[in-house]
């Protein structure tokens, strides 16, 4: 099992800053990738960014290029989101994703929530206008 926790969400307003964090542990070794997904009210989950488990590879939704950055702590399993220009529509909550399997790495694939095994419990972005 691998357990993944997220934090960081916090309300700001609109141009704000803010990181979110993803904490993944457990059988850690059998995970090739973490991903971030969004999810807003009456909207289906959406993907956000996707960055292989060693830190390499970072792909994003076209909505947060340039705006949005996917990295790893290098001593540590942890996995951040470093958010700038902050929009309303990025409101949502945000999830981390951990995927296990080495063959997800299609433009599909990388953004399909079904490639990926276990999910954190979201923390809530909100960006008033």
């Amino acid at each position: 099992q691998v357990q993944v926790v997220e934090s960081g969400g916090e309300l700001v307003q609109a141009g704000a800053s803010l990181r979110l964090s993803c904490a993944a542990s457990g059988r850690t070794g059998s995970v090739y990738a973490m991903g971030w997904f969004r999810q807003a009210p009456g909207k289906e989950r959406e993907f956000v960014a996707r960055i292989d488990w060693s830190g390499g590879n970072p792909v994003y939704a076209d909505s947060v290029k340039g705006r949005f950055t996917i990295s790893r702590d290098n001593a540590k399993s942890t996995f951040y989101l470093q958010m700038n220009s902050l929009r309303p529509e990025d409101t949502a909550i945000y999830y981390c994703a951990a995927d296990r399997t080495p063959t997800h790495y299609t433009y599909y694939a990388a953004r399909n929530s079904g490639s990926y095994d276990y999910w954190g419990q979201g923390t809530q972005v909100t960006v008033s206008s």
